[in-house]
């Protein structure tokens, strides 16, 4: 698919990342940490493939979590593998009307994603989109490595919200300071792979929920 057809919602497929992006255009001139996110199973329930609005369902708390870092000048970035495009389930088409209506629930709550990263490539993919190890998706750090240029962010101080041992990894892999794992989304089965991780310089801290990243918020604002 070419950067033509997969562009909408104020986003495009960039083909030389590999990566689709929506981002403002010209980046702050201050350095700033930022705060990523995973979507499906963070931001917002995971259904398995999410493609349909009807199926979009906002986590308890992430509005409120996601408002509190617009407020504190905190960017949020959403950083998301689209395996169910890898793989041939659903398009782009599908994948813009649900990223329009997330940032429609999102506004509605006073709150707005600052940029989103979404990685087709995977594995097992159909052509076009299939890719052994695409360096952009998760667990490599291609999408943060992306948002760092494109929105002049300090990885360094930088922290990820994940329900997966991969959604950690990638901020790991990135040079981010550490990272939060939830029990939403599929969370509970990844939480013994993260405990059981423990990696160095790499701070890592455990919650039920997007909600409790609010520490988190306090410590980049």
């Amino acid at each position: 698919m070419s950067a033509v057809e997969s562009s909408g919602a104020q986003g495009s497929f960039r083909e030389d990342l590999g990566i689709w992006i929506r981002a403002a255009a010209q980046p702050p001139a201050e350095v700033r940490p930022a705060l990523f996110l995973d979507r499906d199973g963070v931001i917002v329930e995971d259904p398995g493939h999410l493609s349909r609005v009807a199926d979009l369902e906002l986590i308890p708390g992430a509005a409120d979590l996601i408002a509190s870092a617009n407020h504190r000048g905190v960017p949020v970035v959403e950083i998301t593998n689209q395996a169910g495009i890898g793989r041939g389930y659903y398009g782009w088409k599908e994948f813009l009307k649900v990223e329009a209506a997330l940032a429609s629930e999102l506004a509605a709550r006073g709150a707005a994603i600052d940029a989103v990263l979404a990685c087709p490539y995977h594995p097992d993919g159909v052509p076009t989109w299939v890719h052994p190890a695409h360096p952009a998706r998760k667990p490599r750090p291609g999408m943060l490595l992306a948002a760092e240029r494109l929105l002049n962010l300090d990885l360094k101080h930088s922290w990820i919200v994940g329900d997966k041992l991969d959604d950690l990894l990638a901020g790991y892999n990135a040079g981010l300071y550490g990272g939060l794992h939830v029990l939403t989304g599929r969370g509970p089965a990844h939480r013994q792979l993260v405990l059981d991780w423990c990696p160095k310089s790499f701070e890592v801290r455990f919650a039920d929920s997007i909600r409790e990243a609010a520490t988190l918020v306090g410590v980049l604002g």
